[in-house]
């Protein structure tokens, strides 16, 4: 007996991997701080758990409608429609257990072997393992440090063809922090309008900004109908094993996640998402605060980084993601990797782990203390001399 030969070409979520490794050197007694894993340190809302105790009180805890129950499909409609300035109805929403099934669903619902898929490169590495399984064929698109990471509209013109099928914007993204600014967006959107292609909107760090608020595309004409907008619970409101997420979509689209849903979910926990209606219609001050004590991490992490040698490190304008380029230390991402794990107890994440224009960068989530970020960079300071001239 042996695999399919798709599993040859699915990938992983080296976040995870890495936080094997570094659990498996504290188990054996070496001192590590955790800024791997992109998993906000707060706790969840104090009334969002009380609303998901309650439901399970009140028996919300057998099958529901596998779209979403309408109540909380209308709540989700709602918010999208006053945050993004559009106008779409509980219809266009489907409720599933986190953020990626809705990438994984919607690439299977369009994606034929030999489509193109461009997406930002570096970027979640989920996006590029489901195209290669699905056999696909990428089209990594590199994000510009210059420029805020985001995209060289010239080459993402120029790399758009025929057989372009999808194409897939972050913003904020993961794992640079960087947001497309509106005018990109506005460029982009011109790009796309008179092609047979979808776009899927990642937007699941839309609330976790510093400057502006971050746009969406489907604000511009033409776009709403294409487009799929990702967003979910985990990281605005700290629900991460929750298990909660949703995807805006045309309809057409909608009906072919929800096959795809009932064949493989039968649908979401009742009870979370009881939990996701009290996290939106509740109070709102939760992520303000948390919000405000990323910033200050950010600041004091890019700081930081920047008076380390061979370090630079530009300042993100969402998530909670620092992504110092490296190449100043002479050692490759993966490299520089392992010796920050295995020697300073450091544990973050090789750049290249998101892709090949990922390489001579590191990401660090700062969704950890003040404290424990500062005792960070005072490791990497001490192994410094390890690299520098």
């Amino acid at each position: 007996m042996k695999l399919a030969e798709r599993m040859s070409r699915i990938g992983t979520e080296s976040a995870f991997e890495v936080l094997a490794r570094a659990r498996a050197l504290e188990a054996q007694g070496k001192s590590i701080i955790h800024l791997e894993i992109g998993q906000p340190d707060f706790p969840t809302p104090l009334h969002v758990k009380e609303a998901g105790k309650r439901a399970i009180d009140e028996g919300w805890t057998g099958y529901g409608p596998t779209a979403g129950f309408p109540e909380f499909r209308d709540a989700i409609a709602d918010y999208i429609s006053r945050t993004r300035n559009i106008t779409v109805s509980g219809s266009n929403v489907c409720v599933v257990p986190g953020g990626k099934p809705i990438m994984y669903f919607l690439m299977t619902a369009l994606l034929e072997a030999g489509d193109e898929v461009i997406y930002p490169n570096p970027g979640f590495p989920i996006y590029e393992s489901l195209v290669d399984f699905l056999g696909a064929v990428r089209v990594p698109m590199p994000l510009i440090e210059e420029r805020g990471f985001s995209f060289d509209l010239d080459v993402l013109e120029r790399s758009l063809s025929p057989k372009t099928k999808l194409v897939i914007l972050n913003s904020p993204g993961n794992p640079t922090g960087g947001v497309i600014p509106k005018a990109d967006l506005k460029r982009i959107a011109d790009m796309l309008r008179g092609r047979d292609v979808v776009i899927l909107s990642d937007e699941i760090y839309s609330r976790i900004y510093y400057e502006e608020e971050p746009e969406s595309i489907t604000q511009f004409e033409g776009m709403l109908e294409k487009t799929v907008i990702l967003d979910g619970f985990s990281k605005t409101y700290s629900m991460t094993g929750w298990r909660l997420g949703y995807g805006v979509m045309p309809q057409w689209l909608a009906t072919a996640v929800e096959r795809l849903m009932v064949n493989s979910n039968s649908c979401t926990a009742s009870f979370t998402q009881r939990a996701g209606l009290a996290a939106l219609q509740g109070p709102q001050d939760c992520v303000d605060q948390m919000v405000t004590e990323f910033r200050r991490r950010r600041d004091a992490i890019v700081a930081g980084l920047n008076g380390i040698p061979g370090f630079r490190c530009s300042t993100p304008a969402g998530a909670f993601y620092a992504f110092p380029n490296v190449t100043g230390t002479g050692l490759s991402s993966k490299a520089l990797e392992d010796l920050l794990m295995t020697e300073a107890g450091v544990s973050c994440l090789s750049g290249s782990a998101f892709g090949s224009y990922g390489d001579g960068y590191l990401r660090f989530s700062y969704a950890n203390s003040l404290e424990n970020i500062e005792e960070a960079l005072t490791r990497i300071r001490k192994v410094s001399s390890r690299w520098a001239k």
